[in-house]
């Protein structure tokens, strides 16, 4: 069996849809916080359990006979994910499960941007867990109106200086990482699974093409950026952490390609053009 959290997510969601594709329903689990969100899955044959990173003796009833489980990582700003994973990940092991694949970050490790701490200490508690372990470090993904702005009405990408950034397709590393569960390969460790990286010139290059006009870069100074996030109302922290993003990929931390999400898709993954003209 494998087991699925987050499944009630966006992401792992898409994990579960693709595959009850690739297997029966009766050899997938999800562990969901809020059991009822995870009802459909459940009327489909898929087995639903309660488990939080927090409650440990749920943890382990809801991975009890799972061979691989997939944890999404936390995102709770407030909580100390690190040791949420460190529970998710001892559960799983007293489980009994012979594989833990975990959604980790492109550029886990040696990276700027302060996210990827979690990441990579996340990865030690892996190494360290006795039980196989796969480290899924997915490309950059999300909202491109949060990271390019409004640039459809305003025909400017002004953000400050960047550099390549594999933002990749969160359909693609869904299915990925479906091919990845179903599939009699194993990876050992740390994968990497992203699109070709992009930087915001490439954005606005795109945008242009698709619309017809003009949508120019604007480099904008790190303070300045911040000081004008502020005023539109996003709190310092997240303006702040935010422009560690923008740092790190123009100090090259982000850059660099895998071509194993291509492999795995059987197919190359959605550009960043395609994703924009989505």
């Amino acid at each position: 069996m494998i087991v699925v959290t987050g499944a009630t997510g966006t992401l792992n969601g898409a994990t579960v849809e693709h595959l009850l594709r690739r297997l029966p329903a009766d050899r997938i689990g999800v562990s969901a916080r809020d059991v009822a969100k995870a009802q459909h899955f459940a009327e489909r044959g898929v087995r639903v359990r309660p488990g939080s990173y927090d409650d440990p003796v749920a943890l382990r009833d809801s991975f009890a006979g799972a061979d691989q489980v997939l944890l999404v990582s936390a995102n709770d700003p407030a909580a100390d994910v690190v040791g949420q994973h460190r529970t998710a990940i001892e559960a799983a092991a007293a489980a009994g499960a012979r594989r833990i694949l975990y959604t980790s970050q492109h550029g886990a490790v040696g990276s700027a941007y302060p996210p990827a701490a979690i990441h990579a200490a996340t990865e030690e508690i892996l190494a360290g867990s006795g039980v196989a372990w796969t480290s899924l470090r997915y490309g950059f993904f999300g909202s491109l109106d949060q990271l390019l702005g409004p640039w459809r009405q305003t025909g400017v990408i002004a953000k400050p200086a960047d550099g390549p950034i594999p933002w990749t397709d969160r359909a693609d590393l869904a299915e990925a990482a479906a091919v990845i569960l179903a599939g009699d390969r194993a990876f050992d460790g740390p994968v990497t699974l992203s699109a070709p990286a992009a930087t915001l010139d490439d954005f606005a290059e795109a945008a242009s093409e698709l619309t017809g006009r003009t949508v120019e870069r604007v480099v904008v100074e790190d303070e300045q950026w911040v000081t004008e996030q502020i005023a539109n109302g996003t709190p310092e922290f997240v303006a702040r952490l935010t422009l560690t993003m923008f740092q790190a990929a123009r100090s090259g931390y982000f850059a660099g390609h895998n071509p194993l999400l291509a492999e795995l898709l059987g197919r190359e993954p959605r550009s960043a053009a395609e994703q924009l003209a989505s």
